[in-house]
């Protein structure tokens, strides 16, 4: 199986001894990857860095020189070897900071590319800021608490709530003034006319005719 080979290095402000134990304290590991580490100096021993992103073993280890580990990330196919790291660190008399060489080897092919951006964007960058201060260790850098800052408290302009509407004053009921209907009369029941007595008409009286 072919696999690829990278080597970065940088020039790291401090000394060989000092950047040797920051890398393999899990405490110091975390503080300037950014990222939960569990490492230490023993030759044998497991350890994980970036979360459990990277996992691999101690093989060899020259205090204040050298780091020999197998390395492998989650990205690594099932069946690929682990990869192989070695670091070595070099006393720079001019600028009185360590040249750290980077070589890794046996990586899984094709993955060679992504790991050198790694190795300088969260390694040696962030081992550079780590130990930037001048003057201060960088153990108790990482170990110090940042004082709370206090951020002033921000008014809130208050927000007027509409007045609630009054409900409407009922109105007192006016009463109508009755209206009284004209009595309607009803007309007079006629009475029956009175009957008018009757006449009797005086009998006339034939004369009595002879007969001859």
């Amino acid at each position: 199986m072919t696999s690829d080979s990278i080597v970065v290095s940088a020039l790291i402000p401090a000394s060989p001894m000092r950047i040797y134990q920051a890398w393999l304290s899990s405490e110091e590991h975390a503080a300037f990857t950014g990222s939960p580490a569990h490492i230490d100096d023993r030759i044998g021993s497991a350890f994980t860095a970036a979360d459990g992103y990277i996992t691999g073993t101690n093989r060899d280890l020259v205090e204040g020189k050298r780091i020999v580990q197998s390395w492998r990330t989650t990205e690594f196919p099932a069946d690929a070897p682990d990869s192989l790291v070695d670091i070595s660190f070099e006393y720079d008399k001019q600028s009185g900071g360590t040249e750290v060489t980077l070589v890794h080897d046996e990586i899984p092919e094709g993955q060679g590319e992504q790991y050198a951006h790694g190795w300088i964007d969260y390694y040696f960058q962030n081992l550079k800021s780590y130990f930037a201060g001048v003057g201060e260790p960088a153990r108790k850098r990482a170990t110090a608490k940042k004082p709370a800052v206090k951020k002033p408290a921000v008014k809130k302009p208050a927000v007027k709530k509409p007045a609630a509407k009054k409900p409407a004053a009922k109105k007192p009921a006016v009463k109508k003034p009755a209206v009284k209907k004209p009595a309607v009369k009803k007309p007079a029941a006629k009475k029956p006319a009175a009957k008018k007595p009757a006449v009797k008409k005086p009998a006339v009286k034939k004369p009595a005719v002879k007969k001859p």
